[in-house]
């Protein structure tokens, strides 16, 4: 007998653009904590799927998962995109008796460049730049009770000039697809937010980087905590040695892959307490 149910789900329209979402919901008696899924793909490819060896294991283990649709760069820059997962946050949580969900803790999981665009909302669900006037979800913010970073890009800004460095012109050209100009790269910065004091809020984190990663140095992971630690904030690092960009879904066997995500659900349901 399957341990979760999926259904795909509109949650917005933007002119002829649907926005979907998958909920998993896992099979329990009670709440269960709930994690919002931001994909990665360099701002311009992927979908909700693409961490769906983390979903399917976070479901069959009792975390619920809603993942999520927002607008690509071949569509929209930023912040648009970023103003989609912020109403995609409250949206959910207004939504959630619709969804027959009973949770006391709703998180984000960000991966890759989804992980600049939920540490955003994350650190600054309020800022009126990235948030959608909407009657219905008036009295909803987009707080996360936590946020967990998977090869993240923290700092775009310094991805863009170890780009630029290493000559990696698809991802020179993925920021300047998303990235109206360089100052856009400063603004919506998960890292300059907390550390020029910025952020209104600081869930507890938890971060998965690969130290073979060749899409973000994986140093940045550690200057991105020293940061978060500094400012006040709750954080942990587990790094993977000769491991890659999106290792936890290129390669699932991967004892490191099936250890990243076991110290995932541990985070998340030490927070659900």
């Amino acid at each position: 007998m399957a341990k979760f149910c999926k259904e795909d789900i509109l949650y917005r329209m933007v002119r002829d653009t649907a926005l979907m979402a998958t909920v998993y919901r896992p099979h329990a008696n009670g709440p269960v904590p709930f994690v919002i899924d931001v994909h990665g793909g360099a701002w311009a490819s992927g979908d909700r799927f693409n961490n769906k060896t983390i979903h399917h294991s976070f479901a069959e283990n009792g975390i619920g998962v809603f993942a999520i649709e927002f607008r690509l760069s071949s569509e929209a820059q930023f912040p648009d995109p970023v103003r989609d997962v912020n109403y995609a946050v409250r949206w959910f949580k207004k939504n959630l008796d619709n969804l027959n969900i009973e949770t006391k803790l709703i998180g984000g999981l960000g991966s890759s460049s989804g992980a600049q665009q939920l540490g955003i909302v994350a650190t600054q669900p309020t800022n009126p730049l990235y948030v959608i006037p909407d009657k219905q979800l008036a009295n909803v913010d987009a707080t996360l009770d936590f946020f967990i970073a998977c090869w993240p890009i923290l700092d775009p800004h310094a991805r863009y000039k170890m780009a630029k460095e290493k000559k990696i012109d698809q991802l020179i050209e993925a920021h300047h697809l998303y990235f109206a100009n360089p100052s856009d790269m400063i603004i919506g910065n998960p890292y300059m937010t907390i550390k020029g004091g910025k952020a209104t809020h600081m869930p507890p984190m938890a971060i998965i980087q690969g130290e073979a990663d060749a899409n973000v140095d994986h140093f940045r992971a550690d200057i991105f905590a020293k940061a978060y630690l500094e400012a006040g904030g709750q954080i942990e690092v587990h790094k993977y040695a000769a491991q890659p960009h999106t290792f936890v879904e290129n390669s699932p066997e991967d004892p490191d892959a099936k250890d990243a995500i076991i110290k995932l659900e541990n985070f998340i349901f030490s927070l659900n307490i």
